[in-house]
Formats: structure tokens, sequence, C-alpha cells
């Protein structure tokens, strides 16, 4: 049994890739075994494998939705609808994605990590520099939600 860290955005639309950033981040850390990382990219129903076969799967992602840039928030998103409202540039995947598995009840748990932009800046490779200051929080509480799951499942 193991825990999926998936980072979710376009890595070349500046603060919008900031799920990509943290998986590139972590792939280079030492994690506790059973705990993967993988860039999801923009990947929608590509990525269904992987919900589908790991009970735990903690996703980063950014999100239009007016709060002050930088800004994290967990949610446990049970249904699409329980996704934020203005979830970026691929919330229609990852929101028929997840009703998709519900439908099928192959949906694992689900914590994601909604973190909150400005706006998207298109081909731009680097976080703003508010994104890149709370990049050490956002490994740091990513990490250890990982840690708290795997041990919950051993």
């Amino acid at each position: 049994m193991a825990v999926l860290i998936m980072g979710i955005g376009n890595y070349l639309m500046g603060d919008e890739g900031v799920g990509v950033h943290v998986a590139q981040r972590l792939s280079n850390e030492t994690l506790p075994e059973g705990v993967d990382v993988l860039d999801g990219g923009t990947g929608g129903f590509f990525l269904m494998e992987y919900f589908e076969n790991y009970p735990v799967v903690i996703l980063v992602d950014a999100t239009l939705d007016d709060r002050p840039t930088g800004t994290i928030r967990v949610i446990e998103p049970r249904f699409a609808a329980d996704f934020p409202r203005a979830m970026s540039t691929h919330d229609i995947g990852l929101r028929d994605l997840v009703e998709g598995l519900a439908i099928l009840g192959k949906l694992p748990k689900i914590y994601l990590f909604a973190v909150s932009i400005e706006m998207i800046q298109s081909q731009q490779i680097e976080l703003s520099p508010t994104l890149e200051q709370v990049m050490p929080e956002l490994l740091a509480q990513v990490k250890n939600m990982a840690v708290r799951q795997q041990l919950e499942l051993v």
C-alpha cells in the first residue's frame, strides 16, 4: 500500500504549474518507503490508473480563487463539486476524473493542496517570488500529510 503525491499543472504557465514544481522538487528528496511522487502535468483521464492503484492520492494544484497569492488550503474532495469553484486551466479533466471514479466506486482518499495564484502567466517556467516564498511551507505540509497517511495504511 502506498501514498501518491501528484503535482498537477502546466509547467509552461508560471504559477499555474506549482503542482509540477512540487512534484519535481519532492522527486529529488528521500521520502519514506511507500510514498511515491508523480508529475501529473495536465493529464486528465490519463491519470485514472494512478487513482485506481493508490489508496491515498495527495494532489497539489493551483487555483484562481481570489484569495491572496500563495494561500494554501487542504481540501478532501469526494465529488467533483468539492473542488474549488475556479480551478485552473485543467479543472474539467480533474473534476470529470473524480466523478468517473466515484461512479465506478474506485475513488481513493484524496487530499487536494489548492494553492491560490493571481493569474496564469503563459510561456514562463519560473514561479513568482510570492509562490517561491511559500514553497518551503507547501513542501513541508505535503510531506507531512504523506507520512501521516502512510502510517495510517501500515
